[in-house]
């Protein structure tokens, strides 16, 4: 018999996509001297219910697994597969044994091989190659006075006011909303159309069901309206909502004398075409992986499903592709911030937290080059855009990139934009389309705006720098969240969208909100060929 204990051989079948069924079933599996050649014979037959005799079957196919080491032949001639329902023959199709140097052991969960052609390049002798375009540390410079505030604002206003007028979204030049205020008589048909950008405020939905809301430039405020387009998606404005101090352009007339009401009747967003991603060179066509929420301290900190990404870190071909380890932000549980944290830890001492976070990290293969960024969690200032951790947290850390948040970064001269994700709060509490249990769509929702954070005094906490850097000034050929503790990989209008998971159980609060999280699952980009591939360790 094998030296495995049954738990590991039974995980194992699991893990290969095949069910057990009775205990002669899993006598006979404990007496293998191996179940890798049953296993590829159930997948080439295309078995997944084990019973007696469909082993007995399977070993008919791969004699030579029986009873001890001794049994085995020397020399495999071939296997073969269960006969197909349609196929008279007592055995189906004849398949070449498979060269010893070329078994590998079952992918955690019954996944497929990864392609070679999707993930080419072996990373292990590969140098770094890490562009920092933007962060925070050490840059910020605002006192949080009233004057940073506006300056706040208005930079906000005109870079992306530029970015709509560049890329010619509006159907004319916009004009201010003082010189529109002082024309309104002239602009008070549809023959005559304005264009206004500024900041939206005050929304707020009629009991006709049109929203309303104010628009702010440096000259004024005017109140609008908006009514629903008969062809209007779930995601225009009008269906969708509008967030609190986000730059958009509107086209309309005013309506009314006495108390003039400007009509929009079309809403623009800056600029988000289809965007064409720069790749890695094939001579740099290694992956990277994209973690986020770890919560190290947390008594719902998943241990065991850490061991196995160690594990397959270290015995995987397909880690041995990659180059890169981002986390974005949460590594550890920190310190009083909720009421009641304290019962919910199991390391109560931050700085301790950041110890066994760092020695969690050193267990990753050391060709790996890991960036971290902070999160609301992290023993950083909680106003965003944060700096990175201290110097004296990173001198745990042996050989890791410290940024802030958001950090705007290329790796081998694929641009990725990694944002932890606090502002996914507001767009959840904001746009009707937005939920938890689908981050992306708040995702799509910052691309859409080139704007990571627009709700100012929500859910969000936001430095006034002079320069507003949540504003999303080129688009990225990878952009990654975190926070709500959701997966997700897709693509939107050229961009790969990656929500990462996290490496916390389900807590208390999301109990009470019914949030069912997706944790332990390793998101992977390949930086040539864009493919992605996502691994759960639960």
């Amino acid at each position: 018999m094998s030296s495995e204990s049954w738990s590991e051989r039974s995980r194992i079948l699991s893990s290969a996509g095949l069910v057990v069924l009775g205990s002669k079933t899993k006598d006979k599996l404990e007496k293998l001297t191996s179940i890798l050649p049953l296993i590829e014979a159930a997948h080439a037959s295309g078995v997944v219910l084990l019973d007696s005799n469909t082993i007995d079957n399977l070993l008919s196919l791969v004699p030579n697994v029986l009873l001890n080491e001794d049994s085995i032949p020397t020399r495999k001639l071939e296997q073969s597969t269960l006969a197909k329902l349609d196929n008279p023959s007592p055995i189906g199709r004849i398949i070449a044994t498979p060269q010893p140097q070329l078994e590998v052991a079952p992918r955690p969960h019954g996944l497929p091989h990864f392609s070679k052609h999707d993930f080419p390049m072996d990373a292990r002798e590969i140098d770094s190659d890490i562009e920092i375009h933007f962060d925070i540390t050490g840059k910020s410079v605002t006192e949080g006075s009233l004057l940073d505030i506006q300056n706040c604002f208005t930079s906000r206003l005109t870079q992306l006011r530029n970015l709509m007028i560049s890329g010619n979204v509006l159907p004319r030049r916009p004009i201010s909303n003082s010189d529109a205020w002082r024309n309104r008589h002239t602009h008070s048909t549809s023959d005559y159309e304005t264009t206004l950008v500024g900041l939206v405020g005050e929304t707020r939905w009629s009991r006709k069901g049109n929203l309303g809301f104010n628009i702010e430039d440096e000259t004024g405020k005017i109140r609008c309206s908006l009514k629903t387009p008969s062809n209007a998606s779930e995601y225009h404005a009008s269906m969708d909502g509008l967030m609190d101090y986000e730059v958009i352009g509107i086209s309309g007339y005013f309506i009314g004398d006495r108390d003039p009401l400007f009509l929009a009747q079309d809403i623009h967003h800056p600029p988000l075409k289809d965007h064409i991603k720069t790749p890695a060179g094939i001579d740099r066509a290694v992956s990277a992986a994209f973690l986020s929420d770890i919560h190290l301290g947390s008594k719902t900190f998943l241990a065991t499903p850490w061991e196995k990404m160690i594990h397959w870190f270290k015995n995987d071909p397909m880690a041995r592709t990659i180059k890169y380890f981002v986390l974005s932000g949460d590594g550890v549980d920190g310190i009083g911030i909720y009421p009641g944290q304290d019962k919910h830890l199991a390391i109560k001492d931050l700085y301790k937290q950041y110890s066994e976070l760092a020695r969690l990290l050193e267990e990753i293969p050391d060709w790996i080059d890991i960036i971290i960024l902070p999160g609301n969690h992290d023993a950083v200032r909680p106003a965003e855009p944060q700096p990175s951790l201290d110097p004296e947290i990173q001198q745990d850390y042996s050989d890791a990139v410290f940024v802030g948040n958001p950090c705007d970064f290329s790796l081998h001269g694929v641009r990725v934009l990694s944002y932890h994700g606090k502002s996914i709060d507001d767009f959840v509490a904001t746009l009707r389309s937005v939920s938890y249990s689908k981050p992306e769509l708040a995702m799509k929702a910052m691309l859409e705006r080139r704007h990571l954070a627009p709700s100012w005094g929500n859910k969000t906490p936001l430095s006034p720098e002079p320069e507003d850097n949540m504003v999303i000034r080129q688009t990225p050929d990878i952009f990654v969240t975190g926070h709500v503790h959701g997966h997700y990989m897709g693509n939107h209008k050229g961009v790969t969208l990656l929500h990462s998971s996290t490496w916390q159980d389900q807590t208390d609060f999301q109990k009470m909100l019914g949030f069912q999280p997706k944790p332990c699952i390793l998101s992977i980009v390949n930086l040539h060929t864009f493919a992605t591939f996502a691994i759960p360790f639960v």
